[in-house]
């Protein structure tokens, strides 16, 4: 396809401007960005060089992108160290089937030995658990029958080693749950408490070393499980090295809202790798789709000539859950487009729920235009591969490949740029079909994009390339403008942690239409208990849409209103959650917390109103909200001992940020009523939390004579105490004046006495903190000085983590490593300074 050549000139130069960022990137993100549309389809490089690591999803497993650029036959790799493979020398579930003798019975004595006679054992197939991966049911649950119900499993598994791998370079693999020991012929080899939550690699001791034999051996596996969940897996397996390419050398990066940009130098030429996920919150359609733009600007260094092919691949565990599960691939044309599709062969669609959980069904695309140089193949990842380093082109034959391991194969393509003496510009495009995105009170929900159920990814695919060109400047836009309002709003560090939220927090969820066909935005509780849609999770992200599209946060809110007003949601307060994620069939957390979900509604519906003018979201709602509130009026002054959106850190009673939360839900609620024209109830609830509000400054305040003048973690403590308020931002938000303002003012010049290196802790109970709550608890500030001087610990503290994943929201703040949670949407909360300046409007 000839392009015109000045427009193509123009374009050319516009992307290669979009790569010189308007402010200089000081902020190194703990991960990149690459691809960033749901909890599924996410994709992260961990490490400052684009090759130092695989890519990965976003729970860390690696989901492999490899990129080469052949310069006058030469390659060099800029995208992805190649993923280290593993030669099995006893396999596990996870990349292969094996069968095992087991029992749940305690054995006799020498069960674990080579010459013990396991015949009345039974035989099954690993793993052994209660997961869905498990093949062979073992549970402690009281719901399994009793055959398969023990704390205890014992398992013998019989190998041939052929004595060619170096039992030095061996290592386990194993996941377990709980406590394991594990023996290799006879000889205790691991001894291992507590429990993982996933398979990991551990070396494979001396004993073990010495235990392993030429022939037949035999591993012997305890496995106890006294509480939870149950699961064991064991295998060895050899490291294999691969041959190496020689790295390009990496010369920039710099991460945008939307795009992540890379710089490389490969011999004679430079070359620009842009990510694009063009999530724009304005155009609700172009944000829904799960498409991302990959573009490369390759130039010639000297001025001279170079022959330039870049190469691509896509791994099949884009596709599945496990590395082992098998896929298969098919290629296909739509016009002006080449795509090549990899997905699963049992496609269980919506079969799987929980946290650490990848997408085992639908199927991943890499498409590029039917332009001259561009080509498409599918088949072994490491023919893929060696095909083009030899001769900078892909396979030729047919795709026939039967069904195989996702880890061993791949589609790819080869970009072929000819002889290079001017910019020259290609793309492609990574793309995910997942056919049903949410199972919601047992009815399949499509994706937004394809809600209509005759658009096909094909079809989406050629509209995506169409905007394309529009959509990248569109983005290059947008970015500059975000970074410049949050610069604005809370100076250079803030700007920096808004932009490195804002994708993280837009694809920790899914955009579905629900079944009337309304918006739904459905959250997913990442690494903190995989929940869908839950309340204290929606809290927190609220900012950034109520400050770019207020539809979203109705998407989050309405599955909870529905599910109280269908009547399948029985009790006086709202309820934290309606799944699982992707199974979102009622709420699975074991335990409410009814005074923060009912203040979480009530205040987030009178944000809503405030963002868009009018309360008619709070109308449709009003009979829920009114049964909300009056659980509030009676349970939310001084909260009974429960659980608040920081449930990591325990149950407590009188907790005065609680009572906080319920005393401005109550007043949010007036405010509504008044919007709503009934002046009446709005004067009569905002006199009732304004009356709470001056008995709270009399339970809450601090008497400790030694300390600066603030308010206590609880309501008549003696102890000195005391926490982060942040829900006094909507006081202030809102414009709702229940809490007279030196409220907020004493805390803050307490809480400035209070920083740790790395932020402000949560409370005085522990030196960890939460980072979405410091800036709530920063925007409460009357001067920037104050608001930059809570914020700039968290700039460090994201810039210096050791913690090499998708942002973190919960961290220690004396040497900023991750706690817990890891790519959640709670980031959004980050946007709350920039709400503030729209609010005040």
């Amino acid at each position: 396809m000839q392009k015109n050549t000045a427009l193509y000139l123009s374009l050319t130069l516009l992307f290669f401007l979009s790569f010189v960022p308007i402010h200089a990137q000081n902020l190194r993100p703990p991960a990149y960005p690459l691809i960033t549309h749901d909890p599924y389809f996410s994709v992260w490089s961990t490490t400052d060089k684009l090759t130092d690591s695989p890519t990965r999803h976003w729970t860390g497993k690696p989901q492999s992108l490899e990129g080469i650029i052949r310069v006058d036959g030469k390659a060099y790799q800029f995208l992805g160290a190649v993923p280290t493979t593993y030669e099995a020398i006893l396999p596990t579930g996870e990349s292969h089937s094996y069968t095992a003798q087991y029992t749940l019975a305690k054995p006799d004595a020498g069960w674990e030995k080579t010459d013990f006679n396991a015949g009345s054992w039974k035989s099954g197939a690993g793993p052994f658990g209660d997961t869905p991966e498990a093949k062979t049911k073992w549970s402690i649950s009281e719901s399994t029958p009793s055959a398969n119900r023990s704390n205890d499993i014992y398992i013998r598994r019989e190998f041939t080693y052929d004595g060619k791998a170096d039992p030095t370079k061996l290592l386990l693999s194993i996941s377990h749950d709980d406590d394991v020991v594990i023996y290799l012929n006879g000889a205790k080899i691991l001894d291992k408490p507590d429990y993982t939550n996933e398979y990991i690699y551990l070396p494979l001791s001396s004993a073990g070393q010495k235990a392993l034999r030429k022939g037949k051996n035999i591993l012997a596996v305890h496995c106890v499980s006294p509480r939870g969940g149950s699961f064991i897996d064991v295998g060895i397996v050899n490291p294999v090295t691969t041959s190496s390419v020689t790295t390009a050398t990496q010369t920039g990066v710099t991460v945008s809202a939307t795009q992540t940009n890379y710089t490389f130098t490969a011999g004679s030429v430079n070359v620009a790798v842009n990510f694009l996920s063009p999530l724009l919150l304005d155009e609700l359609e172009v944000a829904a789709r799960p498409i991302t733009y990959v573009t490369f600007d390759v130039r010639s260094e000297d001025n001279k000539p170079h022959s330039v092919q870049v190469f691509l691949s896509e791994s099949g565990t884009l596709a599945t859950n496990t590395i082992g599960q098998e896929v298969v691939m098919k290629a296909g044309q739509a016009p002006g487009l080449t795509y090549q599709q990899v997905g699963t062969q049992t496609q269980s669609v919506l079969a799987k729920k929980g946290d650490n959980v990848r997408i085992d069904w639908g199927y991943a695309y890499l498409a590029v235009p039917q332009e001259s140089g561009n080509y498409t193949a599918a088949g072994m990842a490491t023919g893929l591969k060696q095909t083009f380093l030899k001769t900078g082109k892909l396979p030729t034959a047919a795709n026939k490949l039967a069904p195989r391991a996702a880890v061993d194969v791949a589609i790819a393509t080869v970009l072929d740029f000819s002889n290079v003496t001017k910019p020259t510009e290609k793309h492609l495009m990574l793309a995910y079909d997942d056919l049903y995105s949410v199972q919601y009170f047992k009815q399949n929900l499509r994706p937004w994009w394809r809600r209509d159920g005759k658009t096909t990814m094909p079809a989406l695919l050629q509209t995506a390339e169409e905007d394309y060109v529009r959509l990248q400047k569109k983005c290059t836009t947008f970015d500059a403008k975000l970074r410049s309002d949050a610069r604005k709003a809370g100076g250079n560090d803030y700007a920096d942690l808004c932009v490195l939220a804002y994708r993280q927090a837009i694809s920790a969820h899914k955009i579905v239409a629900g079944p009337k066909g309304e918006t739904f935005f459905l959250s997913k509780e990442n690494f903190s208990n995989g929940s869908i849609g839950t309340v204290d999770i929606t809290y927190p992200s609220a900012p950034l849409f109520l400050l770019y599209n207020p539809t979203l946060l109705k998407g989050m809110m309405e599955p909870i209103f529905q599910y109280s007003e269908s009547g399948r949601w029985k009790k006086p307060f709202a309820a934290h959650d309606v799944g699982t994620y992707p199974q979102a069939n009622g709420q699975t957390y074991g335990e409410d917390m009814p005074v923060e979900e009912c203040g979480n509604m009530l205040l987030l519906t009178g944000a809503i109103a405030g963002a868009e003018g009018n309360a008619d979201y709070a109308k449709q709602h009003w009979k829920t909200l009114t049964t909300w509130v009056e659980y509030l009026k009676q349970y939310g002054f001084d909260p009974a001992n429960q659980l608040c959106t920081d449930d990591f850190a325990g149950h407590i009673a009188r907790n005065a940020n609680l009572s906080v939360k319920a005393i401005l839900g109550i007043a949010a609620y007036g405010q509504l009523a008044a919007q709503l024209g009934d002046k009446a109830t709005g004067q009569s609830y905002l006199k009732m939390a304004r009356d709470m509000a001056v008995k709270w400054q009399q339970l809450a305040v601090d008497k400790t004579p030694s300390e600066k003048p603030h308010y206590d973690l609880t309501f008549e403590n003696s102890a000195d105490t005391w926490s982060q308020k942040y829900n006094l931002v909507w006081d202030k938000l809102l414009a709702l004046n229940v809490f007279p303002k030196e409220v907020p003012q004493t805390e803050i010049a307490f809480y400035l006495t209070k920083q740790k290196p790395y932020g402000l802790p949560l409370d005085s109970r522990k030196t960890y903190t939460k980072s979405d709550w410091i800036i709530w608890t920063a925007t409460l500030a009357k001067s920037d000085r104050d608001f930059e001087a809570l914020v700039k610990p968290v700039w460090r503290y994201a810039n210096e983590t050791p913690t090499r994943v998708p942002l973190s929201d919960w961290h220690e703040t004396t040497n900023a490593k991750q706690v817990g949670f890891q790519a959640r949407s709670v980031v959004g909360g980050y946007f709350i300074k920039m709400l503030e300046g729209k609010l005040a409007k």
